[in-house]
């Protein structure tokens, strides 16, 4: 091994997801890793247990020229690795969430909406911080490794579980978060009434800072540290978004100057996968299924499609130029639903108000189809992918595990976000490409007032610089259950519910949050190979409502998400084994939802109605429960949804501008 120099601790941006089972399984570690076997998500023999993704750091030396040495273990080769984490949860403490202050639309709210949550109440008692923690050796963990917190309100400490450390059986950092647990800690409960900014609520998410101290041969080494975010649950974890945290990222460090630009556009690693992740959401959302599913229009994956689109050859240029044109652009597509993606985006609002709806590729996306377009791109050279950190070179694995980890992360819609939200695309967050910028140790950070508007925050001694635990995730909806139950699709007002409405687009988040998908019940019809062939095939077109088991009503569905989200299924890869090509030889399946949820049918909670006539302030609960199903009702009569496939209610997330009548 050559001289160290210094080490990164890798990924730069670490991602662990909370889960109330007693197993674990590591986050991935390329972007390629292979799916696992069906029911690996959820502890054995438990449907309502999901397992705790835990995030594993490793170090990496560098030699004077920047290029890596090979990875640093404790007690190897003369070496020693002490780690040091420290979690915290800060949401309560922190301010509301309506929309990203960095994009125009934040201009016109109220004062109101860039208060604090949780006003009346100090700020300390309201974070929940338990301090560092470090460990070091093969496969420790214990009692002292943990992040034990507490909020309180009214002198009553409420205790809260965020998370510990362990290492593998290699030295390595092991980062695991809380268990999903998200409750009032007032003294008399508090009510869940919308999907961000729930006062005397709080969760287990959080976020921190990962460091190591080095020693080589008894000198000690500069590392570069990490960063951990834990995040909710990911209930498609084969499916990647349309863009990914990483394209979104790497596009901030492109544009800003901080990563070069590709020095060739090559088919097969840049522009072949973007394609497939349209596809892919075939699994969580009808609405992709139908335009970018199996023989589909726009199968992205059909053997045949690519055979044009991957040749740089003059006469697929059209069929090139064809793809290309249906992505969106702001300024030429306004308020129109249909290019694509069929994402919501930063400033959605039911009525729409801004381009900024619907969610865009980046600029550097868009520099590459471009180029795609033209036909100045490499079409033969295969990308190389590696299904597991072992199987590649060692000076590529930080890149991998620095992908790896943003790959499998939304970027879009920052309203607010999966994993993170809007400050993540501001550079001044990062000492380099990819690592957030550490706040010094102890220091706490600044108190920005009652108020924090967009100018304040977007100011040269605002919240978007050096990072201190708890500082990505404080932004998040709180508790984090209400957000993921808000995030569904085809949001619209009664009046425009007619023919030309869709209920599965345009879409928040699928593949983290499906929207509709191919229960287990139906892909046995699909793979019993003596069934009717019709009937298999209507049994493969078939959607399920994956969030059909919350009450319809909104403000009850919300609650219903707080005891009810390890129970849902988990969508899963199975395959396709008959072998008559009827189907994808891969088929993703939502893994058994547990018993206990109540007996639903597969549509229910299809169709979502903003009510704002619901959200008036200061209206009785019954009374927004009647607007609620008044409203449903009167859907039901003027078109041709039943009352039960519908889901009624004042949607906060839908209404940003407070057109509450």
């Amino acid at each position: 091994m050559s001289e160290i120099a210094y080490c990164k601790i890798h990924p730069a941006i670490g991602i662990a997801r909370v889960g109330n089972g007693d197993e674990c399984f590591y986050a991935p570690e390329t972007p390629d890793e292979q799916p696992k076997d069906p029911g690996f998500y959820k502890d054995a023999n438990s449907t309502a247990k999901i397992k705790r993704q835990a995030a594993r750091f490793r170090v990496y030396g560098y030699d004077e020229h920047d290029q890596v040495t090979g990875e640093v273990l404790d007690g190897l080769d003369g070496a020693s690795v002490e780690w040091t984490a420290h979690l915290a949860n800060t949401k309560a403490a922190w301010y509301q969430f309506t929309i990203a202050l960095d994009v125009p639309e934040a201009q016109r709210l109220g004062k109101e909406s860039y208060g604090r949550r949780n006003a009346k109440i100090s700020r300390d008692a309201l974070r929940i911080d338990p301090g560092p923690r470090t460990i070091q050796g093969r496969s420790q963990g214990d009692a002292q490794h943990q992040f034990n917190g507490t909020i309180s309100a009214n002198g009553q400490n409420t205790p809260v579980y965020l998370g510990e450390l362990r290492t593998d059986e290699e030295g390595r950092l092991v980062v695991l978060g809380g268990r999903g647990t998200s409750a009032s800690f007032t003294t008399r409960p508090s009510e869940l009434t919308t999907f961000g900014n729930n006062d005397g609520w709080h969760d287990d998410i959080s976020d921190g800072p990962v460091t190591a101290t080095v020693t080589v041969g008894r000198k000690q080494v500069e590392v570069r540290p990490s960063w951990v975010v834990v995040a909710p649950p990911n209930y498609a974890p084969d499916v990647k978004g349309i863009v990914t945290l990483h394209d979104l990222l790497y596009d901030v460090f492109v544009q800003g100057g901080a990563l070069p630009f590709p020095n060739q556009i090559s088919f097969a690693e840049h522009v072949e996968p973007l394609l497939l992740r349209f596809s892919r959401h075939q699994w969580v959302n009808q609405g992709f299924a139908a335009e970018f599913g199996w023989r589909g229009p726009n199968d992205f994956s059909s053997a045949d499609l690519p055979a044009g689109l991957g040749s740089n050859k003059s006469q697929y240029r059209e069929l090139r130029r064809r793809v290309y044109y249906q992505m969106r652009n702001y300024d030429r597509d306004g308020l129109s639903p249909l290019p694509w993606p069929w994402l919501y985006g930063d400033a959605m609002s039911t009525p729409a108000q801004s381009p900024r709806q619907y969610s865009r590729l980046t600029a550097t996306l868009e520099q590459i189809l471009e180029l795609w377009v033209a036909g100045t791109f490499d079409d033969t050279t295969p990308y190389p992918t590696y299904s597991s950190l072992q199987e590649a070179p060692v000076g590529q694995q930080p890149g991998l595990l620095d992908r790896a980890a943003l790959e499998y992360c939304l970027a879009d819609a920052f309203h607010p976000g999966c994993e993170v939200t809007w400050p993540i695309r501001h550079d001044t967050l990062y000492s380099e490409p990819f690592r957030i910028r550490h706040r010094a140790d102890g220091q706490p950070g600044p108190d920005y007032g009652d108020y924090l508007p967009p100018g304040r925050a977007l100011s040269a001694t605002g919240p978007l610089h050096e990072q201190g635990p708890g500082d990505l995730t404080r932004w998040m909806g709180l508790p984090w259950q209400t957000d993921t139950a808000s995030c569904r699709a085809g949001y619209e007002l009664r009046e425009h519910i007619g023919p030309r409405y869709s209920p599965y687009l345009p879409t928040f988040w699928p593949a983290r949050v499906p929207n509709h998908v191919l229960t287990q019940d139906d892909f046995d019809t699909v793979t019993y190979a003596s069934a009717d062939d019709d009937e298999r095939q209507q049994a493969f077109e078939n959607r399920a409502v994956w969030y059909r088991f919350l009450d319809p009503d909104k403000r009850k569905g919300m609650q219903d998400m707080i005891s009810m989200w390890p129970k849902l299924g988990i969508v899963e890869t199975h395959p396709y084994t008959v072998g008559d090509g009827m189907f994808p030889q891969e088929i993703l399946v939502e893994s058994t939802p547990d018993p206990s949820l109540p007996p639903v049918p597969d549509d229910q909670n299809l169709v979502n109605v903003h009510v704002p006539e619901a959200g008036v302030p200061g209206a009785e609960d019954a009374q927004n429960a009647q607007v609620s199903r008044t409203t449903a009702r009167r859907v039901a009569e003027n078109t041709e949804f039943d009352e039960k496939q519908i889901s009624a209610g004042y949607v906060a997330k839908a209404d940003p501008f407070g057109n509450r009548r």
